[in-house]
């Protein structure tokens, strides 16, 4: 067992759905750094059918970009000696579309939502929810189990010493479906049983046969209680010993690594709760890819992770346009665009998802619907972050099935720090476009730090924790993250060019600079990645920077690679009809986003 004081070169892969991406972190000194990266099309399809095979090509292009001889022969050479071999190997893996899983609970509201929030933080696409009052006859439940072929299935339902009869109802639903797993078709699928203990004995009887039955803690013990943590980690056990293990190659691959594969969007979550927690802050992260987009946050210490499994630009691109209609993304395109042939492009890159944009009317366009994509997985996000607050008192049998009133967590004038991941965002072509982007989805109110991750490493130091917690914090602060500055914004509405904001930047140096800011503004002041500046902000009467009306804000703020930017569009921002092409070239060159037009 090799102690973290000794881990002095680290090999990490992220097997994603279509590339495997291969990073090495080197011990420089007394400090830990990403040094060079490698990637290579992940070859857990055919014709290769083995997922070992795309993570090799990655680890030799690492050994001809480093220098450092890593493989002998199909075996990685470790621990280091010298310029050859690595100390430690660590992987994350997507490939194969994920960890794919059905969830069940007694009553939607609320045993199916902790379940659908248990399964969620360990990693998964919740591919549907079925609920004893979802409406659904039983001949529906059943034949929606057998379509859906999940990796697994999560059954919840009733409190500690509550009534048994729903969660074994739906176990009845489950064993009826004799449901078949999505990979390894001649193995029994996982469920995992984490409801009311008193009903163990039944569901044994009722799933034991049929399925690979597990029992963890109850997810909802009492109405005033969520237990999420021993199933979220038994789901990721049962990822590795029942999933991934029949997935193509995977086997081989588990006796590579040094710790055991993670899940990438778990792994992502593990580095933002981890920074969270570090730093005693309030975080939103999102990852947009070409067929989902997971949104985390952690708020007062409460993990959530959600993900859209249809909101994304390339395999997805068609569904986002369908879920926000065509009037919402052409409010962001700064020239005249018919539905039409917006329409016609959106289904070009759906049946070429490969394709990257040639043009500037292109990309603008691309963005303009990753914008609506964040902001539906980010409002999708909010209904499903709430907390168990105000439930104080005993219920009775007959207000089990009543909505429990839960409050959201998700609250944008607590938010510290915003990061943005995802080709779209991390490979923008300049940063004030991924700010951009960032602003417009997410409405951030007050002060708020932004970030992207400069080559999506965040599963990469996910799983690294596990082992050396401070060189996956120390390559996530100084390699990762590109702090892209803070953004200043009001919370409330006004008239268009009406005075709105004044304010005052002093800076470390002695620089000081004052304005003036009408409603309807985007304003940009230098303030560099490692620079900081104290800023006084006085609103007038009408309007609020979260401190109440005409009430003054005063704070210390940090730059970026953009710097500070002030935001007195409004909250919600409405882009008038009249002049929005106008407006949308405006506020683009007061960030510098794109060439001058």
């Amino acid at each position: 067992m090799i102690e973290p004081k000794d881990l002095n070169i680290i090999l990490a892969t992220d097997c994603g759905s279509t590339t495997t991406k291969a990073i090495l972190i080197e011990k420089k000194g007394e400090e830990y750094r990403q040094t060079y990266r490698g990637e290579s099309p992940t070859t857990v399809e055919s014709p290769f059918e083995d997922v070992t095979r795309g993570a090799l090509n990655s680890f030799t292009e690492l050994e001809e970009l480093s220098g450092r001889k890593i493989l002998d022969g199909e075996k990685i050479i470790m621990p280091a000696r010298g310029d050859e071999g690595v100390d430690v190997y660590v992987s994350t893996s997507s490939a194969g579309g994920g960890l794919q899983m059905m969830v069940a609970g007694a009553v939607r509201s609320m045993s199916a939502e902790s379940a659908q929030r248990a399964a969620l933080g360990a990693g998964a696409i919740v591919t549907d929810v079925i609920a004893s009052n979802d409406k659904r006859l039983p001949h529906e439940r059943i034949e929606l189990i057998r379509q859906h072929r999940p990796d697994m299935i999560l059954l919840s339902g009733g409190t500690d010493g509550g009534t048994v009869s729903h969660v074994v109802e739906l176990a009845e639903h489950i064993a009826a479906a004799n449901p078949r797993a999505r990979l390894g078709t001649t193995f029994k699928l996982p469920v995992l049983y984490a409801g009311n203990k008193d009903a163990r004995d039944t569901i044994r009887k009722v799933l034991e046969e049929r399925t690979y039955l597990q029992i963890t803690e109850n997810l909802r013990p009492s109405l005033e209680a969520e237990n999420l943590m021993p199933a979220r980690q038994k789901i990721q056990d049962l990822f590795l010993e029942h999933v991934m293990a029949h997935a193509p190659g995977y086997k081989k691959l588990m006796t590579w690594t040094s710790t055991p594969i993670m899940p990438t969007p778990a792994a992502v979550g593990v580095i933002i709760e981890n920074e969270a927690r570090r730093h005693g802050i309030s975080i939103v992260g999102v990852d947009i890819g070409g067929a989902t987009t997971d949104v985390f946050s952690v708020f007062d210490g409460n993990f959530t992770r959600t993900v859209s499994a249809n909101l994304g630009l390339s395999y997805s691109i068609s569904n986002v346009l369908a879920e926000t209609g065509a009037e919402n993304v052409l409010r962001w395109i700064p020239f005249n665009m018919g539905e039409a042939d917006l329409r016609n492009r959106v289904k070009n890159k759906m049946i070429r998802p490969t394709t990257i944009p040639q043009l500037q009317g292109e990309l603008q366009m691309e963005q303009a619907i990753a914008r609506e994509a964040l902001r539906l997985a980010f409002e999708q996000h909010k209904a499903l972050a709430v907390g168990l607050k105000g439930v104080q008192r005993v219920r009775d049998i007959s207000e089990t099935f009543k909505e429990v009133k839960e409050e959201g967590l998700v609250n944008m004038l607590k938010l510290d720090l915003l990061i943005g991941s995802g080709g779209v965002l991390s490979h923008a072509p300049r940063r004030p476009q991924a700010m951009l982007m960032l602003i417009d989805a997410f409405l951030p109110e007050g002060i708020t730090r932004l970030g992207v991750d400069s080559i999506f490493m965040m599963p990469h130091l996910g799983v690294l924790s596990s082992i050396q917690p401070a060189a996956a914090q120390e390559v996530f602060e100084k390699d990762c993250l590109v702090p892209l500055g803070t953004c200043l914004a009001i919370t409330n509405t006004g008239r268009w060019g009406e005075k709105c904001l004044e304010i005052k930047l002093n800076y470390t140096d002695g620089r000081k600079t004052e304005d003036s800011i009408p409603f309807g503004e985007l304003r940009l002041y230098p303030l560099g990645p490692k620079e900081e500046a104290e800023l006084e902000a006085h609103p007038a009467r009408s309007f609020d920077l979260g401190k109440g009306k005409g009430h003054a804000l005063k704070s210390r703020v940090t730059g970026g690679v953009v710097g500070l930017v002030v935001d007195t569009r409004g909250r919600p921002l409405n882009i008038p009809k009249n002049n929005r092409i106008e407006l949308l070239k405006k506020w683009a060159n007061a960030l510098g986003a794109y060439p001058n037009s």
